[in-house]
C-alpha cells in the first residue's frame, strides 16, 4: 500500500512559502550524503543569529537530535523523530508547554526541521511485521543533512566577522591610546602646533562612537583616527630630528674623541664663545638705570623683525601671537625644551620669548643658541640680566646700519612714540627723538 508524505501542518497552523522552500531543499539532499549531527549542530549554533534561531529553540533542536539513535545522519536514512511534548520538555530542561510550542515554530520557520503531521496531529510511527518503520509522523531532520554545507559556510562567515570586529576594536583602542598620549607629549614638549585644534578633532571623531557600535562604524572611525595619528607622528618625528640632527649620521660622521657619553649636550650647556659672553656682560651692566616699564611689543618687533617670518600669517598683533611665534622659533634656533622651560621659569614666559627673539635675530653671530640662553638664564637668576639692553643693542645696530646706508635714520615719530605698532607691516625703523638720542649713546649704561 502506497503512503503519502505529509507536507502541510495540522490544525490552524498556516502553510508558508518558507516551509515549502525548506521542503524543496530537503528533497534535494543526495542519498549518499552523510554528516555528523553534532558537528552540524555546532555550526547551527554559531550561525544562529544569521538563521534567526534562539537559544531556547536550539535547546529543543538538541533534544530532537538526541532522539535519533544514530550519530551520523544520511540522505537515504529515516530522519523523522516523533517524541511527545512531555519527552521534549524533559530533555529541554523542563521547558513550559507554551514556550516549547513557540520555539518549535521558530525551528520550522528557520528551516531547521520540517513538520510531518499525522491526520489527527499526533506523533507516532507505524511499523511493519518485520519491525521496520513504514510511516512516521513527527519532525523531519532532513534539513540538517541537506543544508550541512550551508550551515558550515555560515558559521565560518560568523567567525570571520567576529574576528574582524575584534581586530577593529583592538585597533580602535590602540589608536585612541596613541593619539591621546602623542598629543600630551606634543604639549608637554612644547612642540609647535595647534594642539587644541587636534584635541577638538579627536573629540569630534570619538564622539561619533555609540555605546554599541557595528564593525563598519568602528573601521570608519579607525580610518579617521589613523589620519590624525599619522599627522601627529610626522610632526613629532620632524621635531625630534631638529632636536638631534646628527642622530642618523652617527655611523658615517667623523670620529670625535670624547669620554663623556652626554657630550651631545655640551655645546648647549657651554657659555658660548668669549665674544658672546662679553656682549652679554656689556648689555646688562648698571641694571638700576634701565627703564622700569615693560618693553612695548612694537619696539621688540622693530628690533627682531625675523619673528614675523615665523608667525602665523606673517603678522604679530598681540603678545600671545608673539609667544606662539616663539614656540615655532625655539626648535629652529636649536634650543632644547629643558633650556626653554628653565628660561620661562626664571624670566617669565614673555621675557623668555623676547630673549629668544633677540638670540634668533643674531643667530649668525651665536654659535650655540641653547648655551647662550642658559647663560642668560643664569644671569637672570642672579639679577644681572634684563631684556631692555638686548633690544636696545639690536635697535642701535639697525640705526647704525641705516646711517651707513645714507638714510640717516630719518623719520621722527609723532608724540615721541614709535610710528607703527605690532599691526604695522612696515620694514622701516622710525623712532622718537628721545629714543634716538638714547640709542646714539656709545653704550647702554
Amino acid at each position: 500500500m502506497q503512503t503519502h508524505i505529509a507536507t502541510t501542518p495540522f490544525g490552524r497552523r498556516p502553510m508558508t512559502l518558507g516551509q515549502i522552500s525548506s521542503q524543496v531543499v530537503a528533497r534535494a539532499a543526495k542519498p549518499e550524503a552523510a554528516v555528523n549531527k553534532w558537528h552540524v549542530f555546532q555550526h547551527v549554533r554559531e550561525a544562529r543569529d544569521l538563521l534567526g534561531a534562539t537559544d531556547r529553540s536550539l535547546a529543543i533542536l538538541n533534544a530532537l537530535l538526541s532522539f535519533h539513535r544514530e550519530t551520523e545522519l544520511t540522505g537515504d536514512g529515516e530522519l523523522i523523530v516523533w517524541p511527545s511534548n512531555e519527552q521534549l520538555m524533559a530533555r529541554a530542561n523542563g521547558m513550559p508547554p507554551t514556550t516549547l510550542r513557540r520555539h518549535l515554530a521558530v525551528l520550522v520557520e528557520c528551516g531547521l526541521i520540517i513538520r510531518r503531521d499525522s491526520p489527527n496531529g499526533k506523533r507516532f510511527a507505524r511499523k511493519g511485521r518485520g519491525g521496520e518503520i513504514e510511516q512516521a509522523y513527527g519532525f523531519d531532520l532532513s534539513p540538517i543533512v541537506a543544508r550541512a554545507e550551508e550551515f558550515k559556510d555560515m558559521a565560518e562567515a560568523v567567525q570571520a566577522e567576529k574576528k574582524a570586529f575584534r581586530v577593529a576594536r583592538e585597533r580602535l583602542t590602540l589608536l585612541r591610546r596613541d593619539v591621546v598620549k602623542m598629543i600630551d607629549a606634543g604639549i608637554e614638549e612644547k612642540v609647535p602646533g595647534n594642539w587644541s585644534r587636534v584635541q577638538q578633532a579627536y573629540q569630534a571623531i570619538v564622539g561619533r562612537l555609540p555605546r554599541s557600535a557595528p564593525r563598519q562604524l568602528l573601521e570608519d572611525i579607525c580610518i579617521d583616527l589613523h589620519a590624525i595619528y599619522s599627522e601627529i607622528r610626522e610632526v613629532l618625528e620632524s621635531f625630534a630630528k631638529t632636536q638631534n640632527p646628527d642622530a642618523n649620521e652617527s655611523h658615517s660622521g667623523r670620529h670625535i674623541q670624547n669620554s663623556n657619553p652626554e657630550s651631545i649636550l655640551e655645546s648647549e650647556y657651554g657659555l658660548g664663545n668669549k665674544e658672546e659672553a662679553d656682549a652679554s656682560a656689556e648689555e646688562t651692566d648698571n641694571l638700576h638705570s634701565l627703564p622700569k616699564r615693560e618693553l612695548p611689543l612694537g619696539i621688540v618687533l622693530d628690533a627682531c623683525p625675523n619673528m614675523r617670518e615665523s608667525a602665523q600669517g606673517g603678522q604679530i598683533r598681540h603678545w600671545r601671537d608673539f609667544l606662539a611665534a616663539a614656540e615655532v622659533v625655539r626648535p629652529m634656533a636649536g634650543v632644547s625644551p629643558s633650556a626653554w622651560r628653565e628660561a620661562c621659569e626664571v624670566m617669565g614666559e614673555q621675557h623668555a620669548a623676547i630673549t629668544l627673539a633677540a638670540i634668533y635675530q643674531r643667530t649668525e653671530q651665536i654659535n650655540s643658541a641653547g648655551g647662550y640662553l642658559r647663560s642668560l638664564t643664569e644671569r637672570a637668576r642672579e639679577g644681572k640680566f634684563s631684556t631692555w639692553p638686548m633690544i636696545m643693542a639690536l635697535l642701535r645696530a639697525k640705526l647704525d646700519a641705516g646711517k651707513a646706508n645714507g638714510d640717516g635714520g630719518e623719520g621722527t615719530a609723532a608724540h615721541g612714540k614709535l610710528s607703527h605698532t605690532a599691526h604695522d607691516d612696515g620694514n622701516g625703523l622710525r623712532v622718537s627723538e628721545a629714543l634716538r638720542r638714547s640709542l646714539e649713546k656709545p653704550k647702554w649704561r
